[in-house]
């Protein structure tokens, strides 16, 4: 039975002044990513940019009146999909060359991943789409993220925050004032995935080790729901009770030094 073209890929939620939540209902939940569009006072912020099987950019058009940029809060597949279509592209240096070579595998979108699927569209984009045409497209970085950048939208500043584990280039943008962390995979209301190639777990604990004295009011993740900070502190709790082995180096004293 064939599939339906849908009507519209994209949907849009205004979440408070400024900030929009773009999501591709038509795609498998599972792997459904939120695209948050920051509207700033002299720059507007997209924080990832979904399959790029239909265009953003012409989606959020009617949104943006100032200069944008896309930011990729790690290479994956359901979050830089899209970059290619934007003047202005930022990511991580650990995942710069990825995005600029167009690396099918560290996007984990090669079909022997199997992470990409034919039933994973309820609705196809447009006619003519086949999955096993699916690929990143290559696109320069313009910006390269490091840790501790500013974003200054002239309203309000971001701060880039380096939090790998997930995958080496993942990022997440802190306001400091405000205490909202836009934490792309590094911590969501779901299953944390830290067994893909690309994922290093002791990385992930010293990440979450580090989120835990982070002043955070609100998370707006990449995937799922939003959340505040007992549900924060929750998730990392559960993964770090979870993934702490007796034995690790940072709980067992070295034989030489017990006393």
């Amino acid at each position: 039975m064939s599939i339906k073209v849908c009507d519209r890929w994209f949907t849009t939620e205004r979440i408070s002044d400024g900030l929009y939540l773009i999501t591709e209902p038509h795609y498998y939940w599972y792997n459904r990513a939120n695209l948050w569009l920051i509207k700033g006072q002299h720059q507007d912020l997209l924080i990832d940019t979904g399959l790029g099987v239909s265009s953003l950019r012409h989606h959020i058009a009617e949104l943006v009146d100032k200069p944008l940029l896309a930011i990729a809060s790690h290479i994956h597949f359901d979050h830089s999909g899209g970059m290619h279509e934007f003047d202005h592209r930022a990511i991580h240096a650990a995942e710069a060359d990825a995005l600029r070579s167009g690396d099918n595998y560290e996007a984990l979108c090669t079909p022997e991943q199997g992470w990409v699927l034919e039933e994973h569209f309820e609705q196809l984009p447009h006619e003519g789409f086949t999955v096993t045409e699916y690929k990143l497209h290559a696109a320069e970085p313009t910006h390269i993220l490091h840790e501790g950048d500013v974003l200054d939208l002239g309203d309000r500043t971001f701060e880039v925050l380096h939090l790998p584990g997930h995958s080496p280039g993942c990022i997440a943008l802190y306001d400091p004032k405000a205490q909202d962390l836009f934490s792309g995979d590094v911590i969501y209301d779901g299953e944390l995935l830290d067994e893909l190639h690309c994922s290093h777990i002791p990385t992930y604990i010293q990440t979450y080790e580090r989120l835990q004295t982070l002043p955070v009011e609100t998370v707006y993740p990449g995937h799922y729901r939003v959340f505040g900070q007992e549900r924060y502190h929750q998730i990392m709790a559960e993964y770090l009770d979870a993934r702490r082995k007796p034995g690790c180096p940072a709980e067992v004293l070295p034989q030489s030094v017990k006393p």
